[in-house]
């Protein structure tokens, strides 16, 4: 009986830094894996927009990074190959993948009563909440990049078709990103639902939607898809990376990717975690935004996670949104809150075209209202995201210190 494999994720050394400066990091890993085994590796070139990776045999599924900053390989290996692998001079680590899940994903949340209706259009309130129709005569997000990581999304909904744009999945199997769970999809509608005149309108309106499926229908997935993901975003030209997803353990390639994201200009959001408790990854590092959930009342919800690592809080209690299948529903979690904040990174960037996310950060940190003790707290960061004023800031915000590890 052959010995079982597990998915790992090796991180290589910086090039410069290796033994073997020549040797190609697929052909490093390529070394360790029996001869003939017909192991796959695709990269973000391989997978185009609308691409996925095809139902095959999960130990023949590995992932390929081209960062500079993150030489990243993810494949399932024996712990032979393991052991062999580690002791590579050109590797600095090979750590076990972990699983994430979509944060609040539950379909006990959603509740299909007292849909808009189809002769009108409804502003859900936590989208009035965080004064996104004020700012939208200064911007709707017109052509603004969000990738959902996420479940995938329903692009054939009446009210994300305008604005979708492409996607991918990096589930198995899953031919197209179309979201077969629902949570991907009610966080695309509170990102970028369109102005059509039916159903909700979401906080950036104008923005585009790209579906990055990292969860399958359960609405679980790992780390090394989600560094998958985050590749393709940087690989793509994403502008937000919205999150509303994670898990309880760290990861050196997960932090890695999330850091190569930010330092080539990406704003990357993440559910702050529904546990009540510390704040999960990747929410936590200190170059994702972790958003924290409040309610209608700005009373921060019994569920959220809260610590010193959460950024910017919004609203995550009986959210309005669309759902799978062209309908609408509500549900509540961190997952909810996060895109309420990644669809004002999208308007606020539209306004401010030239920004860097550095200064979008700032300008989302600075222009907040604030819930709890003057300045920054450990429940709410530093306030309640607040489009109206970030959007229509005249004059660059100061350096608002991230939070995080």
């Amino acid at each position: 009986m052959s010995e079982k494999r597990k998915s790992v994720i090796i991180t290589f050394k910086a090039k410069e830094k290796r033994s073997d400066k020549g040797a190609d990091k697929v052909d490093i890993v390529r070394s360790v894996l029996p001869k003939g085994m017909q192991t796959y590796f695709f990269d973000a070139t391989s997978l185009a927009s609308g691409a996925s990776v095809p139902a095959m045999d999960e130990d023949l599924i590995a992932y390929d990074v081209n960062q500079y900053e993150s030489p990243i390989v993810t494949a399932r290996l024996t712990k032979a190959e393991i052991e062999e692998l580690s002791k590579n001079g050109n590797v600095a680590e090979v750590e076990e993948d972990q699983v994430c899940y979509a944060i609040g994903s539950q379909f006990g949340h959603l509740q299909f009563e007292n849909q808009p209706s189809i002769l009108a259009e409804t502003v859900p309130a936590g989208v009035v909440q965080i004064k996104a129709p004020q700012g939208w005569p200064s911007s709707q997000g017109e052509g603004i990049r969000v990738a959902v990581v996420d479940t995938g999304i329903d692009y054939n909904h009446s009210d994300l078709k305008a604005n979708y744009r492409g996607g991918v999945s990096f589930v198995a199997g899953a031919s197209t990103p179309m979201d077969d769970h629902g949570h991907g999809t009610h966080c695309a509608g509170t990102v970028a639902a369109a102005i059509n005149g039916a159903g909700v309108v979401g906080v950036a309106p104008s923005a585009y939607l790209y579906a990055v499926k990292v969860l399958d229908s359960s609405g679980s997935g790992s780390y090394s898809q989600i560094i998958s993901g985050i590749d393709w975003c940087i690989q793509n030209g994403m502008r937000v990376v919205s999150m509303s997803l994670g898990g309880s353990g760290g990861s050196t390639a997960l932090q890695n990717i999330c850091n190569t994201a930010w330092s080539k200009g990406l704003l990357v959001v993440a559910a702050a975690g529904n546990t009540g408790a510390s704040v999960g990854y990747p929410a936590k590092y200190k170059n994702v935004i972790a958003v924290s959930a409040i309610d209608s009342a700005n009373a921060l919800a019994g569920f959220s996670s809260r610590g010193p690592e959460v950024d910017i809080c919004a609203p995550g209690v009986n959210v309005l949104s669309t759902t799978r299948g062209g309908a609408y529903g509500t549900m509540s979690g961190t997952s909810m809150a996060c895109p309420h904040v990644a669809g004002a990174a999208a308007a606020v960037w539209g306004a401010h075209r030239f920004a860097s996310n550095e200064q979008i950060w700032n300008l989302l940190a600075y222009y907040v209202d604030n819930l709890g003790a003057p300045g920054w707290d450990a429940s709410f960061g530093y306030g309640r995201v607040n489009v109206d004023r970030a959007a229509l800031a005249l004059t660059p915000a100061p350096v608002i210190a991230k939070k995080g590890i």
